[in-house]
């Protein structure tokens, strides 16, 4: 006999006062289930959690949860009023013998129990519902974004934690790898409706594309007869004075139909703004040592970063990715070691801590970033890649609409913030991008946007990112910290260097034996190094490069006036030449000085 659903939903409509959030949903879950919730950021995914968990009172419609049967809610921002430490929160009404769950979800998450949740940080705070959670070990567990400022080792943690459990979930993610870890089946929230399909998430963008050409093809088809009844109406006036009433009110009912469809929101329009070329070497770091307060973050480190290279950085969360990057882009001084920057670089940051954004400014004030509007409201423009946009427009390219111009940053969803900070960075012309975790909060479409507008960039990347299936997709290389001060460098992505994890010696983790070493006969070695000529020549390049990237700037400010060509045409076209010639001759100079410097260090 057939198990009764451990929860389910009938008819649901919920509007908050204004268009439906939801208008006659219905859907079932079994025991055992292993859902994913995916929709765009907005279409109601946490909404629908917490009607699930019996957090919001639909205005219509009905909950069925059987007697006995317990339904848990892991929040993104949990309310922690009361409690003096994380681990407080997380043992709160937990009996005794259930406390050794909380402890091994701690030690498996990396959570401090100890931490006050005044001084925690967004992901902290999560981290401890989540472990509250598991502890509670619910018929049912609903998750909201549970990887989210999660590290992949943590990931790795909580995806074996729940493939054992017999506990039925249903996880709010974008994490592609996550969910196809995970899931057997798939809730798509998409305009107020929700389908189901059954099977992994691997089939599930295929089939929610099919599902979309079969919308456009019938609405098509519903275009055309509504345009061939309406032409019958207009024709048939002259053709004979009583026309057949009963076709026209069926054209009637055609646009009632047609008006009522919801229109599918549109992908944002993203995109980089390449700013002057770099030079062929972005970034040469040699020797590069840091610590904190005993805490090593790299030692004697080196790195070549060639224009055009994508390359994520990974590792535990505290290891010192972010400290890393701005080592490597001159943001902060190392102990030891050396780097050069190459020619013309230009940085744009995406911070994960959102740091740029003033959560009182509104989004006008944020993209225009002038002080007077802030009384005056006069700026109504916003320089995008060095043409004017009108903020409002600019704002709808990303999928804002007029009324939230002028509401408050504070106000904004985890996913419509990172949008908000890409628009910010994609105005401004840059060659070199450091994005720091900007897969957190935004959804599955908006990461495929992002991809494609990062395959499209001409400039170099610097990515930090625990989002697997996202490295895999943008990086070139990868470099992993693995704590300690060992950082390793792999070419390709995460799957490239996972794979290469356990050959890897840690604190925590001894490497494996290395295979048994063949003793060869010696080889004469041949003379290396670089002649007296090549050796002068290698000394005065870095001077040279330094005059041709000083002319160039001079002559980019030069041509960066606007009248100039109208005012004095010779002296553009003189300009442009020069500016040509002395990119040309300091790609050339930078080539000349890479070679020399491998065969010096050979």
């Amino acid at each position: 006999m057939a198990q009764p659903p451990i929860l389910q939903l009938t008819d649901i409509g919920l509007g908050f006062g204004g268009d439906p959030v939801f208008d006659a949903l219905s859907l079932v879950i079994q025991q055992g289930d292993r859902l994913a919730l995916v929709g765009r950021n907005g279409s109601g995914k946490s909404t629908l959690l917490k009607v699930m968990a019996g957090l919001v009172e639909a205005d219509r419609g009905a909950r069925t949860v059987p007697s006995g049967t317990s339904v848990g809610y892991m929040e993104q921002e949990p309310d922690m009023a009361g409690c003096a430490t994380l681990g407080d929160f997380a043992t709160r009404d937990l009996g005794p013998a259930d406390l050794w769950r909380v402890e091994a979800a701690a030690e498996g998450l990396k959570l401090d129990p100890a931490m006050d949740p005044a001084r925690a940080s967004g992901g902290e705070r999560r981290r401890a519902a989540l472990a509250k959670l598991l502890a509670e070990a619910p018929d049912l567990m609903l998750l909201d974004e549970p990887t989210n400022h999660l590290d992949i080792e943590a990931i790795a943690w909580l995806e074996a934690r729940l493939t054992e459990t017999r506990q039925a979930f249903v996880a709010i993610s974008h994490d592609r790898a996550f969910l196809r870890a995970l899931t057997r089946a798939t809730l798509w929230i998409d305009r107020g409706e929700v389908r189901r399909r059954d099977g992994t998430f691997d089939g599930f963008e295929a089939w929610r594309d099919t599902v979309w050409e079969e919308e456009d093809t019938a609405r098509h088809k519903l275009d055309r007869k509504i345009k061939a009844e309406a032409r019958w109406a207009v024709e048939g006036i002259s053709a004979r004075r009583k026309r057949n009433q009963g076709r026209v009110r069926a054209l009637q009912s055609l646009r009632a139909e047609r008006a009522s469809q919801i229109k599918r929101e549109g992908a944002a329009a993203m995109a980089f703004g390449d700013g002057p070329k770099s030079g062929r070497r972005v970034i040469e770091a040699k020797g590069i040592s840091k610590a904190y307060d005993g805490k090593v973050i790299c030692r004697d480190f080196d790195l070549r970063v060639m224009r055009g290279d994508r390359v994520a950085f990974v590792g535990p969360n505290g290891v010192g990715k972010t400290t890393l990057i701005e080592l490597l882009t001159g943001q902060r001084e190392a102990d030891a070691g050396t780097l050069q920057l190459g020619a013309n670089v230009e940085l744009a940051t995406f911070d994960q801590r959102r740091a740029a954004l003033d959560p009182d400014a509104t989004l006008w004030e944020s993209l225009t970033q002038d002080k007077a509007s802030r009384v005056a409201g006069r700026s109504d423009q916003v320089m995008v890649r060095g043409t004017p946009r009108h903020v409002v427009g600019y704002l709808k390219d990303f999928l804002f609409d007029e009324a939230q111009a002028r509401a408050p940053v504070r106000a904004l969803s985890g996913g419509e913030k990172a949008r908000l900070l890409l628009a910010r960075i994609m105005a401004k012309p840059s060659n070199l991008l450091v994005l720091d975790e900007p897969t957190n909060d935004l959804d599955i479409e908006t990461l495929d946007l992002l991809q494609e507008v990062l395959s499209d960039y001409d400039g170099t990347v610097l990515l930090v990112s625990h989002d697997r299936d996202f490295i895999d997709r943008v990086a070139t290389t990868t470099v992993a910290l693995e704590g300690a001060g060992r950082i390793v460098v792999h070419a390709g992505g995460w799957s490239d260097y996972a794979p290469k994890r356990a050959l890897v010696e840690t604190p925590d983790r001894p490497a494996a034996k290395p295979a048994p070493k063949v003793e060869t006969a010696p080889v004469a070695e041949k003379p290396a190094g670089l002649t007296f000529t090549e050796k002068h020549r290698l000394d005065a390049l870095p001077a040279e490069i330094d005059r041709l990237t000083a002319e160039i700037g001079k002559l980019q400010e030069l041509l960066a006036d606007p009248e100039l060509y109208t005012r004095e045409p010779v002296k553009f076209a003189k300009a442009t030449e020069a500016l040509a010639e002395r990119q040309t001759k300091l790609d050339s100079a930078e080539e000349e000085w890479l070679l020399l410097a491998e065969k010096a260090e050979s």
